[in-house]
């Protein structure tokens, strides 16, 4: 049987109405989006998730034009450089995050305290400098801090996260602000104590193995 492909409009609507309940944004702040042939399909501007349809969505082509009666998301931009820059994205979640956000305003990266944070591909996640929102200067401040890396924080902003597809994007953003809240609590107790950076290596790579039968050999 042929496995049915979600249509991308109604998953970002589905995803969409689970940013407040995650807790990944409040009100209508954050966005996402999806890569699809000649462009991306991303949420609309300053509209309220829970009442969003898949018609809401917003085609931008790769040269940013678009043709609907809604905006796009002001962040597009961001989106756009995303996939611009690494092929292997096929969604981008952005959103404002208590935790995550709390450090960002403190334009502190999250260290090695826990080997999840190897999901985002390394042993830190760093934080871009701070740019005005929607600027073609943040995508490419976010673009430097996602070098080698799938999630950064955005200084005095929030939290960028991309994946192969969108519920794995959305995951990551929530496990980036659980390393969030971790870290913010293990700072009241002194610090945390980190791991190195090879024992990180080790399991970025086990986890780009993960849920794969092993090779003839391993």
């Amino acid at each position: 049987m042929t496995a049915l492909i979600p249509d991308p409009r109604e998953q970002l609507a589905h995803e969409a109405r689970r940013l407040i309940p995650l807790g990944l944004a409040t009100g209508s702040s954050g966005n996402l989006s999806v890569r699809v042939a000649g462009g991306l399909l991303i949420t609309p501007s300053g509209i309220a998730y829970d009442t969003l349809q898949p018609e809401d969505m917003v085609f931008v082509g790769d040269d940013g034009q678009w043709q609907h009666a809604l905006e796009p998301s002001s962040e597009w931009r961001m989106h756009q450089a995303v996939y611009q820059a690494r092929p292997e994205a096929g969604a981008v979640v952005h959103g404002h995050p208590t935790y995550a956000t709390v450090l960002a305003i403190r334009r502190q990266e999250i260290p090695p305290l826990h080997y999840m944070i190897a999901a985002a591909g390394g042993p830190t996640i760093r934080c871009a400098p701070y740019h005005t929102y929607g600027s073609e200067a943040l995508s490419q401040a976010a673009v430097l801090a996602l070098q080698d890396r799938k999630a950064c924080l955005l200084a005095n902003h929030g939290l960028l996260a991309f994946e192969r597809d969108l519920p794995r994007a959305m995951w990551l953003a929530r496990e980036i602000e659980t390393l969030a809240q971790q870290y913010v609590m293990s700072l009241q107790l002194g610090g945390p104590v980190l791991l190195d950076e090879a024992e990180i290596a080790v399991v970025v790579d086990k986890f780009s193995r993960y849920g794969l039968k092993a090779k003839p050999g391993a």
